[in-house]
């Protein structure tokens, strides 16, 4: 079987970026070595690095430099053929990527983009470097302005073409598609073809085809004046300001582009205004003309104003302007997450991925790699779609992983606070919020706040509480999303990314509780190190466990462990192996390792064991030789808070390991906390593993 797909089109802007990145994504979810590499790019500014590379490599951080992603550049292939050296193209191209083959389990391999000098013979160009590479290819083509029999013939010239050159095509994926044709599309496809080639199609998706300002700026040569933070605004339409104010309001659209002379104050004034105004659409940005910008004093009222949209000047007149404008293209970009992270949930929508992987991605990977962990994660997140509520809705970082969270369609999201200040820092933030699956709720102003209060009061009355301090409590965010949650109003709740520990977890251990025969909440860290997933607890919640309790947090850590795909084997670590050791400490931990062994017989476990007896066969095999964990424990349980704490970021730190975590564990629904120096990659894990928790 071929190591390598190879994602080629018949033409230009067919969209097969979505294809590059959902690929990526699988491959990536099963085996950690996957390389990515373009045999041809096209560079018309040598300035500048390709767009396609420079976007795989950042997004998925793959371990290669740039120069090792492509062989030629157009330009090279236009020369070499001109001068008659052919082959040259096809030795250097394969010379580039039997380098990647010998250090990548799998390569992807991306076709050119029909954008460039040669494009008469890129068609040819691809099939001929597939065949050579030996590599099966996925076709990708564009139904946008064309009629259902324009699309399939050119799908057809483009199978018909690889298949002459006998290279084997895969699948066939249909982009860019009218919603009312994906059906039709599909089935006249599958006659068309061999039956057994993947069929694909995909509908046009309206923001992933509209460009952003950062776009608008590259290709207008444009200078910034104001607003660079909002550089990814989309643009869907644009507005003319060359006529009476009056009349040229009536032209603004959500996300559109006001394109006006430079010394109109009064579009220019007026478009700002209207974007703050509940009464009119938030425009995406000004495009000053003429060469002209606005006097200083104009300058100085735009620059105070609370909400600045970004406000581009070139050096041209409006018609034109306008006119280059309504021909860019868009593309992905590394620094556009939002329209990465739409390109993936589109992709995960309308391809198949299970049939997709079953026919061509057979090969078993080794081992559970964070990629594949990673990976794992999201899909089961995605299977039954649950409802978390964010109680810090006013922190950028939670903002922003509500917006990654939303694009993915992973889960449904509530965020606590004051509707005003979120929505007032989200339009700061520049984020592009998917309002049908937020929601925005200031607790005190709530329909079930009265209800809250009173279910409060009713579980808390025999510790002193009456309605008034049920009231105040109530609302509190922390204590607002723990009842969202014992109400079943939401599924979980993440927080702690300003709060503290014992604010996050104080309500839910009141009214939410421990399991049955669950007596202490504990936690784990998911450790994505580099080659393995392990599991670490308790490093966050109780300071100095008991034999008792350390043998429940092992239990619980066990079946955390077994839960997430990952078996089981745990470690109870301590200063000493075996029977080596002696002192309270040491002690501690043996007899909670004999209270597992009693309670769960079926669990794998040592202890008390080292650190690197329980990691590293070598040393494990040589201190305990007979043990079925030693050397090879995934679950590894701290002793206490201090030990735990400090080597998971030690671990953290030096290692450059992804750690996951804390998963709180005991409670009866799920409630989980956030270190407030946490980044906004963990709060959507976090999130994901809160939605898993919950199914």
């Amino acid at each position: 079987m071929s190591r390598a797909i190879y994602i080629a089109t018949g033409e230009a802007e067919s969209g097969k970026s979505i294809l590059t990145l959902g690929l990526m994504r699988i491959l990536l979810g099963r085996t950690r070595k996957v390389g990515y590499f373009r045999p041809i790019i096209e560079v018309l500014d040598p300035a500048k690095k390709d767009n396609h590379i420079e976007t795989i490599l950042t997004h998925f951080n793959l371990e290669m430099d740039y120069e090792e992603c492509y062989a030629l550049t157009g330009a090279e292939v236009i020369q070499k053929k001109t001068a008659g050296h052919d082959g040259e193209i096809l030795d250097e191209i394969i010379k580039k990527y039997k380098a990647l083959e010998d250090r990548f389990d799998f390569i992807l391999v991306e076709g050119t983009d029909f954008s460039g000098e040669a494009v008469f013979v890129e068609l040819d160009i691809n099939a001929i470097i597939a065949k050579n590479l030996g590599i099966p290819v996925i076709l990708v083509g564009s139904g946008k302005d064309k009629s259902i029999d324009e699309l399939i013939s050119n799908l057809h010239l483009a199978y018909d073409s690889f298949m002459d050159k006998e290279v084997k095509v895969l699948g066939i994926v249909a982009n860019k598609v009218a919603e009312e044709q994906v059906s039709s599309i599909g089935a006249i496809l599958k006659k068309a073809v061999n039956e057994e080639i993947f069929i694909g199609v995909i509908p046009m998706i309206t923001s992933l085809n509209n460009p952003t300002i950062k776009e608008i700026v590259d290709e207008l040569n444009a200078d910034v004046l104001i607003g660079e933070s909002q550089l990814d605004n989309q643009v869907e339409s644009s507005a003319v300001g060359a006529m009476q104010l009056r009349n040229f309001l009536q032209h603004l659209k959500t996300n559109c582009l006001v394109i006006t002379p430079g010394d109109r104050a009064d579009v220019i004034l007026s478009s700002l205004q209207a974007s703050i105004s509940d009464n009119y659409p938030k425009i995406a940005g000004i495009v000053l003309t003429g060469g002209l910008t606005p006097e200083e004093p104009v300058m100085d009222l735009i620059q105070g104003l609370k909400e600045v949209v970004p406000i581009l000047a070139i050096n041209k007149g409006t018609f034109e302007v306008a006119n280059r404008i309504g021909a860019i293209r868009s593309h992905i970009y590394p620094s556009n997450e939002q329209r990465i992270y739409t390109s993936l949930n589109t992709f995960d929508k309308h391809v198949n991925i299970s049939e997709l992987t079953r026919k061509y991605l057979t090969f078993k990977p080794k081992g559970l790699t964070p990629r594949m962990f990673q990976y794992d994660l999201l899909k089961k997140a995605q299977k039954v779609k649950k409802h978390i509520v964010l109680p810090e809705g006013t922190d950028d970082r939670i903002l922003l992983a509500a917006a990654r969270l939303t694009v993915l369609d992973i889960v449904e999201i509530t965020l606590l606070g004051a509707k005003q200040s979120i929505e007032d820092k989200i339009n700061e933030l520049g984020i592009s919020m998917n309002f049908d699956r937020v929601n925005i709720v200031d607790p005190a102003n709530s329909p079930e706040f009265d209800d809250y209060v009173q279910t409060f009061y009713e579980l808390r009355k025999h510790k002193n509480i009456n309605i008034s301090m049920a009231q105040d409590l109530m609302q509190d965010v922390s204590f607002y999303g723990t009842m969202m949650v014992y109400k079943g109003h939401a599924d979980g709740m993440v927080s702690g990314a300003v709060n503290t520990t014992q604010h996050t977890i104080r309500p839910a251990l009141q009214f939410i509780k421990t399991k049955p025969n669950v007596s202490v909440v504990s936690s784990v860290f998911f450790m994505c190190l580099e080659d393995r997933v392990s599991v670490f607890g308790d490093c966050a919640i109780n300071p100095n466990p008991t034999a008792e309790q350390l043998a429940e947090i092992a239990i619980s850590s066990a079946d955390s462990s077994a839960d997430f795909g990952i078996e089981p084997k745990v470690a109870m670590l301590s200063y000493s192996s075996g029977s080596s050791g002696q002192g309270a400490d040491v002690d501690k931990v043996r007899k909670a390792t004999e209270i597992v062994k009693e309670l769960r017989p079926d669990i794998k476990i040592e202890g008390p064991i080292q650190y690197d007896a329980a990691v590293d066969s070598k040393v494990g095999k040589k201190k305990l030789p007979n043990s079925e964990v030693a050397g090879e424990a995934s679950v590894l349980i701290f002793p206490d808070l201090n030990t735990g704490n400090n080597t998971y970021k030690a671990v953290q730190r030096e290692t450059g390991a992804i750690a996951i975590g804390p998963m709180l564990q005991g409670l009866n629904k799920p409630v989980n906390d956030l270190s407030r120096g946490c980044t906004v990659d963990d709060i959507f894990n976090t999130v994901i593993i809160t939605a898993i928790q919950a199914q």
